[in-house]
């Protein structure tokens, strides 16, 4: 039946009736034509007919109709349904012909909404067919099943079936019920009167009642017990619901006799056929954890457990925890978990639920089987001699692991060997004779063989093996132990045992070795740490062997000389069970060995990281419900626990091939808050009580109305909602090779979840992926690289396809390398072929679109790959020749070995046809001759990485070209010279630049610089480029800054050096006129006042353009950069310029006090002090901000030049801000100044040197700001890409000669000054002449008013000059003032 499209919801009821004659109802005008169906029982018999109890009553038709009805408005439901639940039944309906009774009325289907979809769910005791489940898609968290089993919810209703249905098959219900009335001894006989009466009145009242039950059958009385009286009776029907069964028995009491006395509030229910109990394993051994599972289609999480022969219930505890869930509002589920069993927890165990009067049971008996294990306890071995260790299991069984295990002072191991008897295990031993010298014959070594089930128990036996040497006195001579296989001949062996042997004769300085006394056992994750020390401090050599002779690394260890003797401490940050030995600390004094052995036992734990919880983030609706799981790739003994907030909860183990999951089923019920997160974890705990703690799983409870998206994979969520996933869990197909790696990450858009990210790693990948992190923790890794480049290079090669479907498959191959190229060993060629074959197959054009996905989510892998693959090449030894080379599509290798004698010339060619692109590698001789004998210059080309570089760094303001990286093999001390030749695919578009990779750059990620690297030579196909130092070098095309050799970066060098001597001279000129006039210029206190602000301005910009020459001189293409002095050079020039502007905000903020706040007056101390902590001290504030915020992530001056950066960070605002916020501020109050001056307030009349005073710096003022202001105007627009070369000329105009325009403006427009200048160094006839033109007007000096030039300044503030005005006019005074800029 379809769902109809229109109806918010509609829910479906089943009616039960009786007809005494033929069936005729129409019930077509309340019922859906096609819903109207009578459902037969599972028998045999016809259509829900049954009998009536009274054999002379006529022949009743009991029948079933499934009734649909649908409605707008959901609210509507819950009244109908109660409405139905307060019906008594039975119902009579009247008819002319027929008695009709309803017997009861169910609700058994509901549909509502969800989402674009229609959810139809099962009522409690309902449930889907499984005719209906397995063609149809169940709902996400309401019991989606497994094939074969049924379901309580559906999207959408099957257009064909039947509806929801009772659950199970018919159940016998042992009931019991009380009549208070008085026990009789005749109702313990079943053939008397009284019995016989009770009988037949009880089962025709029960038969009445009970007949309302879905699929009832029968109901018999069993008989009668006291107490007053106890009636025992049977009902077999199908499973009910207590709320349908309480009205039964109220149709019970009905029609029921009342002097039968019956008790309502004593019927009691015991049900058959419904629990399942199981019991895992099926073997028991002690010692193992057994799980014992009672799952019952009742819904209810009231279960007990309880034992029999202790006579006890069970209580969570240390060793027994009971976790019970109700799984889908269906199923009860409770799991009985007993840690390390022991025979006393043998015997019988029963599971009772109990809902309302059921109570549901069920029983089983478990059995504890110990283990024995058999083999000879005590053996005596003949060194040289093969023995084999036999140990057997008393049970035929799989084990799950069979280990073998020695202690003893002297270690002889052996070889664990698979028997054709799956109970038993072999070790085979061969000790020679330096394993068991003549000095420690006798002694004895324990070998155990311990046997583990799958299930965690462990039995062991020991046996006791005794060596007996050869020769016990004859003399030793040979090799003592791998180990010291390169030693001939050997003087001493000193072990910790105390025991020693020497053969030489010649006297060595004796030392004792001591090493860490107490046992060494941890578990991996952890550290160890094992410290040596000897109490001499006279050796040649100190270091530390395993086992099998192979030596250590020394990164794994340190040494040092203490004054009473040496210490060496081997270290492991991170214990792997390769860690897993004894381990020798060795002492060497010429042909002298000192050994100290320690044994080392690293116990099973996950790493962190190694565990794969699923799922990373989840949404999970209140009273809904949620698996989760952790699994990992070992198949070992833990605990493992759940833990959520304080709680904790056993895991059910899962084994599937070599991954092992523990899972556990949340369950978001009405304690939790909406909307609430939670994090869930798990713990896993080993043999020796070691924990450690996954990443967390976080799960977000939602309402369920707000769930808009279903997926049986992914789950539920809410429309925006974006979660994690890991990919091996996900919808991603699964491959053969293992478990994919990554995640992926989903979006909820609409009722649809949406891939936003795939990061997965396909399974070879992720496979490799997991060994490189192994093999960095290993203690043999240099060993295992070589092979492992390999498998590398040949996976790769066969997954390329893979590698460009999935940008996460690219990042872990690029991760891998990056891992291996730290492992501190020599390379060879074959070991780098394989390096660069990988490297061919993810630089191939086919994979170019994979770097631009990994590109988008802001990594910086290919800086990775780049500086990986320099680390190989420096670690690269040419075995025999002085050349090598490599060559691939995508990569080019060549370099040389430089030998002893007078090396030739190092050149190199590189031709890449495919790509149209060569380039060429040059080092002069001489420069080769400062490098070590044997070294090796190495220079890889890569034709595809500049244009993966150019879209992570830089878009599309460069050219495509070669990226060449040039390394040696041993550090360089001194200078060094390297000449490249690229070819210019741009000749006629943009500046070419030298530049190399700069791995500090851009906190570390990596970006171009050119700093130590300049154009030589520019051709039509080629760019010719010089540097002083090795890396990783390419052309860069900008057309953003002029060409280094072109004509306007010479005119604008020129016109910046002869502008700053100006500058300076101006400057200093300046300075010494203000020291010159200063007594005659500072009478009264604004004078003062603006005089000090003009020769701070005069200072601060002098001691700028200083450090501008000095950061000029840093940043020359023919020096090397030096990064601590273009720091400093930066931070200097950067506090003096915002000095410079601060200073001449306080000269504004002094005029506009002195003009507004005219009653208040100030001392001259207190100015001085609040000036310069304005001038000086904003500045510093503002520049130690800025180096403080930016030069920790070495982002705070530019690449190329010493000044604020702007790319990285915009630390140049730190100074544009502040110095435009300025040049405002003082142009505001310039305007008011003026304004207030030409009208005055009445009471406002300053003294007339005052008033000359104010419009001076007014005046100055109004030229000087703009003046700054403009420069760094256009000195903000060279920044942006595409600026004009209009901008870099007007700005390097206008910054070279600020010195000038504060001399000309600031000081020598001033006609104070002049007039000060004038009497101190004219005749007197100058100075009269001077006074008669200034009183009367007829003379004009080019800085009085009547000037020209005086006039334009004049007229720019809006002053007309008036110059025939007496002297003691205020207004002519003002008038005829001059102000300095």
């Amino acid at each position: 039946m379809k769902s109809p499209r229109r109806t918010t919801l509609c829910f479906m009821i089943i009616v039960i009736y009786s007809s005494q004659a033929t069936l005729n109802l129409n019930l077509e005008s309340i019922v859906h034509p096609s819903i109207l169906r009578g459902h037969e029982p599972a028998g045999e018999e016809p259509p829900r007919h049954k009998r009536a109890v009274a054999s002379s009553s006529p022949a009743v038709d009991e029948h079933t109709v499934d009734i649909e009805i649908s409605f707008e408005n959901a609210s509507f439901l819950e009244p109908i349904k109660a409405h139905l639940n307060s019906l008594s039944f039975p119902i009579q309906v009247n008819s002319t012909d027929q008695v009709i009774n309803i017997l009861s009325i169910e609700v058994t289907t509901v549909c509502r909404p969800a989402g674009n979809e229609i959810w139809c769910s099962c009522e409690t005791g309902y449930r889907w067919p499984q005719e209906s489940c397995l063609p149809h898609l169940t709902c996400q968290d309401h019991g989606g099943s497994p094939a074969g089993n049924h379901c309580s919810c559906l999207k959408g209703l099957p257009p064909k079936g039947p509806f929801c249905q009772l659950r199970g098959a018919d159940v016998t219900l042992r009931m019991s019920v009380r009549l208070n009335v008085g026990f009789q001894e005749d109702l313990r006989n079943s053939s008397s009167a009284l019995y016989r009466s009770y009988k037949t009145d009880l089962e025709m009242a029960f038969w009445k009642g009970y007949r309302i039950l879905p699929g009832f059958k029968m109901v018999t009385v069993t008989g009668f017990r006291p107490g007053s009286v106890v009636v025992t009776y049977e009902v077999t029907t199908t499973t009910s619901s207590p709320e349908l069964m309480r009205k039964a028995n109220e149709q019970v009491l009905q029609n029921l006799n009342q002097t039968y006395k019956m008790d309502y509030n004593s019927f009691q229910a015991v049900t058959s056929n419904e629990t399942k109990f199981s019991v895992i394993p099926e073997i028991i051994f002690e010692g193992d954890t057994v799980s014992l599972v009672c799952e019952n289609e009742v819904p209810s999480s009231n279960v007990s457990w309880y034992h029999v022969e202790r006579r006890s219930d069970v209580q969570n505890s240390s060793r027994f925890w009971i976790y019970t869930s109700v799984l889908n509002n269906m199923t009860s589920l409770s799991r009985f978990t007993i840690y390390n069993i022991t025979q006393g927890d043998a015997g019988e165990y029963i599971c009772k639920l109990t809902l309302d009067i059921f109570e549901y049971e069920a029983r089983k008996k478990i059995n504890v089987t110990p283990i024995r294990i058999s083999a000879n306890e005590e053996m005596q071995v003949m060194c040289n001699s093969p023995v084999s260790l036999n140990c057997c299991s008393d049970i035929h069984v799989n084990w799950s692991k069979i280990e073998w295990k020695q202690e003893g002072k002297i270690s002889i191991p052996g070889n664990s060997e698979t028997d054709t008897d799956p109970r038993c295990s072999k070790y085979t031993l061969h000790a020679n004779e330096v394993q068991c010298l003549s000095g420690s014959a006798g002694t004895p070594v324990v070998y155990t063989c311990e046997f583990t089930s799958a299930h965690g128990a462990r039995g062991s036996k020991n046996i006791q093996v005794t060596f007996t040497s050869v020769g016990a006195n004859s003399s030793h001579k040979g090799e003592v132990h791998e180990f010291l296989r390169h030693v001939k001949e050997m003087s001493t062996i000193q072990s910790t045992t105390g025991n020693s042997l020497e053969t030489s004769k010649a006297p060595e300085p004796q030392a004792n070795l001591i090493i860490t006394p107490d046992p060494i056992s941890v578990s991996e994750g952890q550290s160890l740490s094992i410290k040596c020390t000897s109490d001499v401090n006279s050796y040649d050599e100190v270091y530390w062997n395993t086992s099998a002779g192979i030596k250590i690394h020394k990164r794994f260890y340190t040494t040092r000389r203490c004054p009473n003797g040496t210490e060496s401490v081997l270290t492991v940050k991170t214990a792997t069970r390769e860690w897993n030995g004894t381990y020798y600390c060795i002492f060497r004094y010429k042909n002298s060995y000192r050994v100290a052995t320690k044994d080392v036992t690293v116990h099973p734990l996950p790493l962190e990281s190694n565990i794969m919880v699923d799922p990373l983030e989840a949404v999970v609706p209140l009273r809904g419900s949620r698996h989760l799981k952790c699994c990992i790739e070992d198949d070992e003994d833990y605990k493992v626990t759940f833990q959520m907030d304080s709680w904790f909860f056993p895991a059910a183990k899962e084994v599937n091939g070599k991954q092992v999951c523990y899972k556990y089923d949340f369950t978001a019920n009405s304690v939790f808050q909406c909307p609430k997160h939670v994090d869930v974890f798990c713990h896993f705990t080993n043999a020796v009580n070691n924990s450690v703690r996954s990443t967390s799983m976080k799960l977000n409870l939602v309402p369920e109305m707000t769930i808009m998206c279903q997926d049986p994979v992914i789950g539920v969520g809410e429309p925006g909602r974006v979660i994690q996933k890991l990919c091996q869990f996900s919808d991603i197909p699964s491959s053969p090779g293992g478990p994919a790696g990554g995640i992926i990450t989903y979006e909820c858009v609409g009722s649809q979840w949406k891939v936003k990210r795939n990061n997965c790693i396909s399974a070879p990948i992720n496979s490799l992926l997991q060994l490189a992190k192994a093999l960095i923790k290993s203690p043999t890794q240099d060993k295992k690289l070589a092979t492992y480049l390999k498998d590398l290079s040949i996976s790769t090669g066969k997954v390329e396809n893979e590698v460009s479907s999935f940008p996460g498959s690219l990042g872990a191959i690029i991760n891998i390398l990056d891992l291996l190229s730290t492992v501190p060993t020599q390379v060879n060629s074959e070991m780098m072929t394989h390096v660069l074959s990988t490297v061919n197959v993810i630089l191939d054009k086919p994979i170019l679109s994979t770097w631009k996905v990994l590109q988008q989510q802001q990594t910086n892998q290919s800086s990775q790959l780049l500086d990986s693959v320099e680390r190989f090449s420096r670690a690269l030894q040419s075995e025999d020749g002085t050349s090598l080379c490599i060559s691939q599509t995508n990569v080019q290798m060549k370099g040389m070995v430089i030998r002893s004698g007078h090396p030739k010339s190092y050149k190199q060619s590189f031709v890449f046809a495919d790509s149209d692109l060569w380039g060429n590698v040059a080092i002069d001789n001489f420069q080769l001759e400062n490098l070590q004998t044997d070294s090796s210059i190495v220079t890889v080309a890569f034709p595809t990485l500049k244009t993966i570089i150019a879209q992570e760094v830089q878009g599309e303001n460069f050219t495509n070209s070669l990226v060449m990286t040039t390394t040696v093999t041993h550090n360089i001390t001194m200078p060094f010279s390297i000449s490249m030749t690229f070819k210019n695919n741009n000749p006629l578009g943009g500046l070419p630049q030298c530049v190399f990779w700069n791995f500090n750059l851009a906190n570390h990620t990596g970006g171009w610089d050119n700093s130590g690297c300049y154009v030589k030579e520019v051709n039509e196909d080629s760019v010719s480029c010089s540097c002083d130092h090795l890396t990783s070098f390419s052309i860069l095309m900008s057309p953003d800054s002029p060409d280094p050799g072109s004509l306007l970066k010479i005119l604008l060098d020129i016109i910046s050096y002869i502008g700053l001597c100006f500058s300076i001279l101006s400057l200093a000129a300046c300075l010494v006129v203000e020291a010159v006039v200063w007594k005659s210029v500072t009478k009264n206190r604004t004078s003062y006042m603006r005089h000090t602000c003009i020769v701070n301005i005069a200072a601060s910009l002098l001691v700028a353009d200083i450090w501008f020459i000095v950061a000029a001189a840093i940043d020359d293409h023919h020096y090397i950069l030096n990064e601590t002095a273009c720091v400093a050079t930066t931070f200097f020039i950067h506090f003096f310029y915002l000095s410079v502007f601060f200073w001449m905000l306080t000269l504004g903020l002094m005029l506009f006090y002195r003009l507004v706040f005219i009653l208040h007056d100030t001392s001259r101390s207190t100015q001085k002090a609040i000036a310069f902590s304005l001038g000086y001290g904003c500045p510093l504030v503002i520049s130690v901000i800025t180096v403080g915020a930016t030069q920790p992530q070495e982002v705070y001056t530019r690449k190329n030049a010493c000044w604020l950066n702007w790319e990285d960070t915009k630390a140049l605002l730190a100074f544009i801000i502040p110095a435009l916020i300025i040049v405002v501020v003082n142009v505001t109050i310039t305007v008011v100044v003026i304004t207030k001056i030409l009208r005055p307030s009445i009471g406002d009349k300053p003294s007339k040197q005052e008033k000359s005073s104010l419009f001076q710096i007014s005046k100055s003022i109004g030229v000087l700001t703009p003046l700054l202001g403009l420069t760094w105007g256009f000195g903000l627009a060279t920044v942006f890409p595409g600026s004009n070369a209009v901008f870099h000329i007007v700005f390097t105009l206008l910054n070279a000669f600020q010195g000038l325009f504060i001399l000309l403006f600031g000081c020598l427009w001033d006609q104070k000054v002049q007039e000060a200048l004038l009497n101190k160094f004219s005749l007197s006839r100058w100075s009269s002449q001077l006074s008669k033109s200034t009183s009367l007007g007829s003379s004009t000096p080019v800085f009085s008013m009547s000037s020209p030039i005086s006039r334009r300044f004049n007229n720019l503030f809006g002053k007309t000059a008036a110059p025939k005005g007496p002297p003691g006019n205020d207004g002519n005074l003002v008038s005829g003032g001059t102000s300095t800029v």
